[in-house]
């Protein structure tokens, strides 16, 4: 069974920095993707960062500059690190799995953590 369970979420300042986590279980990270979404109330839930097969990265173009993927093999977690923080990255980050290579596409994705919420004032 697939589980992801996000967490470091919270309020932060403007060009303030926070570390999301997704910790997950139920499947091999070196034929799957993991990847990162997020929304704010009112838009589609958008693609933010994957990392696919345990090797390769991918970003939004939007945010490639200011955010990075990481993985940690022995903690079974991939994290999220935002830095350079600004209020328009306010939203709900999702963590998300699928069984196969990088997708931006949410509705590839048949697997979800519960969110973490990530507010920045200005």
């Amino acid at each position: 069974q697939v589980q992801l369970v996000e967490s470091g979420g919270g309020l932060v300042q403007a060009e303030g920095s926070l570390r999301l986590s997704c910790a997950f279980s139920g499947l091999s990270f070196s034929t799957w993707t993991l990847g990162w979404f997020r929304q704010a109330p009112g838009t589609e839930r958008e693609f933010v960062a994957a990392f696919a097969w345990g090797s390769f990265a991918y970003y939004a173009d939007s945010m490639k500059d200011r955010f990075t993927i990481s993985r940690d093999n022995v903690k079974n977690t991939v994290y999220l690190q935002m830095n350079s923080l600004r209020p328009d990255d306010t939203a709900v980050y999702y963590c998300a799995a699928r069984n196969g290579g990088y997708s931006g596409r949410n509705y590839q994705y048949p697997y979800w953590g519960q969110g973490t919420e990530v507010t920045v004032s200005s």
